[in-house]
């Protein structure tokens, strides 16, 4: 037996377009929460774990386990307008080995700019002559307070710098046309690292 479609809802939207009317929003969508106490759980150099007991907008209260890392930075870095670099290396916590730009943590006293170069510099293997800001983003909206600032990095000059003693990195230069599509494949896992490259993929009018 053949199927006849569904008649339509009079209410319902022609196909590409959205609904005229949304669900209701919630109105205490934009209340903020209060803790209303706190409890430190673990600390080391790179992060703080607290856990909080914090009151809801409609009055009730549950427990929320924060972790808070210092802001950090990630920068792009084109040897020329057409090739960028990228590092590699084991990450212990994804338990891979993934491709992705020079990132890491803003040390107290330094600068974005400042940590931006230093990283740039451990990682890479140079110092840009100019950076030019992306953008920033949380990098978890959910337990992790962390902020994350992007940078392209172009005017590229020798400035190796040593390594943290945990890391061991492989360089490689990409097309930047490639480092795109590993991006839209699924192959560039880092999120600080996709961002970036669609921001420069939209300077480029990619």
């Amino acid at each position: 037996m053949v199927s006849q479609p569904t008649p339509a809802d009079p209410g319902d939207s022609p196909p590409g377009r959205p609904p005229s009317d949304p669900p209701a929003s919630n109105p205490l969508a934009r209340t903020p929460w209060r803790a209303t106490s706190t409890r430190p759980i673990y600390r080391n150099r790179w992060i703080d774990v607290r856990e909080d007991i914090v009151e809801l907008p409609d009055g009730h209260t549950t427990v929320y386990g924060v972790v808070e890392c210092s802001e950090c930075v990630g920068v792009l870095p084109f040897l020329d307008r057409d090739t960028v670099l990228l590092v590699g290396q084991y990450r212990y916590v994804a338990k891979g080995f993934f491709w992705e730009m020079p990132t890491g943590g803003q040390d107290a006293g330094e600068t974005r700019l400042q940590a931006a170069q230093r990283e740039l510099a451990e990682e890479a293997g140079y110092e840009a002559g100019r950076l030019v800001e992306l953008g920033d983003f949380h990098t978890s909206k959910s337990i992790l307070r962390e902020v994350a600032h992007l940078y392209l990095a172009e005017d590229l000059r020798p400035a190796a710098r040593r390594a943290d003693h945990t890391e061991f990195i492989e360089r490689r230069a990409f097309a930047f046309a490639e480092v795109l599509a590993m991006v839209t494949r699924g192959e560039i896992k880092d999120a600080m690292t996709i961002i970036a490259v669609l921001h420069a993929a939209r300077r480029r009018g990619m």
